[in-house]
């Protein structure tokens, strides 16, 4: 699992057995307590160009917002980091809530 980036109470994640998906996407864990959860996954892109989509949420509408945003605003670092995930490199971890 590479963690890519991070925001207030998230992270997200890929996860290198996804390169058989039909969309590249993230994962978003909530930080904190014992187990982090999964709470989100949102698809990045659609036919290799970038289309931010959520598949899945348990979150706020307004969180959806703020993640989706943050992703948007960091599209090509996040696409570049599944890339590195895939190829089994080390990923960064970035702050993108600037």
């Amino acid at each position: 699992m590479g963690q890519l980036a991070f925001m207030r109470m998230f992270i997200l994640v890929s996860i290198s057995v996804d390169i058989n998906d039909n969309r590249r996407h993230v994962h978003v864990f909530k930080k904190g307590g014992r187990h982090m959860k999964s709470v989100a996954k949102i698809w990045i892109e659609s036919g290799g160009l970038k289309c931010i989509e959520i598949a899945e949420s348990v979150l706020s509408a307004k969180e959806n917002k703020m993640i989706t945003d943050a992703i948007d605003r960091n599209w090509d670092f996040i696409n570049d980091q599944i890339s590195k995930t895939f190829i089994g490199e080390k990923t960064e971890l970035k702050n993108i809530e600037k």
